[in-house]
C-alpha cells in the first residue's frame, strides 16, 4: 500500500515535500485491531510515490470473520501531516557532524542503526577490517568484504552510503529491503556468520570477546537447605520497558527474586517439591 502524490507529472520542476504519514486497514468489528504502519517520506518527482509492499496477509484481510471486510467493503484510512521542506541538498552531515549516514533501501532503517553502532565500536570496527579477503572477493558475494567496504565508507565518505552490497552479500532482494525485519534477529545472524568467517584468522573469538556474557541461576529452597546454581552465556538480553523510568530499572526488574508455589514449586532430590525464591539471573560481565 502507498501514498501517492496527485498530479505529480504536472506539478513545478524541481517541486519536493516531506511528509510524515500513517496507512491503516480499518478492523470494522474491533477497533483495536486496526493495522496501521507509519512513515516518512520526501516527495520528488523521482519519488513520488512511497508506503510498504507487505502490509497484511491477503488470507487476513479476505477471512470475513477478521473484520477487516465488510459487505465487500475495506476501509482504508490515511494521515498526513506535510511539514517544512527538508533541504537535504546543502546539508553537510560530514561537515557539521563529522559523521555520514546510511541511505534507507526503503524499511531498512532498523539495519542502519544496528551497522552505524557496530560501527561505532572502535574494536569491532578494527577487527572487520582484519577479516581476511581475496582479490577475486566481490563485496556483493562476500559478507566480509561488503561490511569492509561499508566500514571505509562511512569512516572517508563525504557523503551518505547505500547498504546495497551488503544487503546483496546477504542474499536479499529488492522486496527483502522493503520488509521489516527484527533487528535482534538480524544481529544474531549476522554475530553467528561473522563469528565463523573468523575461524582461524588474527581476529578469531572477537565476537565472544566482545558481546557474550554471563548469568547465574539461582534456586534456593525456603524449608529446607539446598541451593542449585547454573551458570549461562548469552549475547543479548531481553528486558522489560513497561513501567520502568530507565534502563537501570529494567537491570533490576530482571533480577528480582520470583517465588513459585503450587504446581511451580520446585522439586529437589530427597526433598520432594519445595517452594523456592530464585533471583533468576544475576549478571556477570565480562
Amino acid at each position: 500500500m502507498y501514498l501517492d502524490v496527485a498530479d505529480s507529472a504536472v506539478l513545478p520542476y524541481g517541486w519536493t515535500r516531506y511528509a510524515q504519514f500513517s496507512l491503516s486497514v480499518v478492523n470494522q468489528i474491533h477497533n483495536k485491531f486496526t493495522i496501521r504502519k507509519e512513515t516518512q517520506h520526501q516527495f520528488s518527482a523521482r519519488e513520488s510515490d512511497w508506503g510498504f509492499t507487505s502490509f497484511m496477509p491477503l488470507s487476513e484481510l479476505y477471512n470475513p470473520s477478521r473484520g477487516y471486510l465488510v459487505n465487500d467493503t475495506c476501509v482504508i484510512e490515511a494521515e498526513v501531516a506535510v511539514c517544512k521542506v527538508v533541504d537535504y541538498w546543502s546539508y553537510d552531515s560530514k561537515k557539521e557532524t563529522g559523521y555520514v549516514g546510511l541511505k534507507n533501501q526503503g524499511a531498512t532503517c532498523y539495519m542502519n542503526s544496528l551497522l552505524q553502532t557496530l560501527y561505532h565500536i572502535p574494536y569491532f570496527r578494527k577487527a572487520v577490517y582484519h577479516m581476511p579477503t581475496t582479490e577475486n572477493d566481490m563485496p556483493s558475494g562476500s559478507i566480509p568484504l561488503a561490511l569492509q567496504s561499508l566500514f571505509y565508507k562511512l569512516q572517508y565518505n563525504d557523503s551518505s552510503v547505500s547498504t546495497k552490497e551488503l544487503t546483496k552479500s546477504f542474499g536479499w532482494d529488492m522486496h527483502d529491503s522493503f520488509m521489516q525485519h527484527d533487528v535482534q534477529e538480524l544481529n544474531r545472524v549476522l554475530s553467528e556468520k561473522l563469528e565463523d568467517k573468523m575461524k582461524g584468522t588474527v581476529v578469531e573469538g572477537t565476537i565472544q570477546q566482545l558481546f557474550e556474557g554471563h548469568h547465574m541461576n539461582y534456586i534456593e529452597c525456603i524449608n529446607v537447605d539446598f541451593k542449585s546454581t547454573r551458570k549461562e552465556s548469552f549475547y543479548d538480553l531481553q528486558l522489560d520497558v513497561k513501567g520502568c523510568q530507565d534502563v537501570y530499572a529494567s537491570f533490576d526488574k530482571y533480577v528480582e527474586v520470583e517465588r513459585l508455589e503450587g504446581d511451580n514449586k520446585y522439586h529437589a532430590e530427597q526433598h520432594g517439591l519445595q517452594g523456592y525464591t530464585t533471583p533468576p539471573h544475576t549478571l556477570t560481565p565480562r
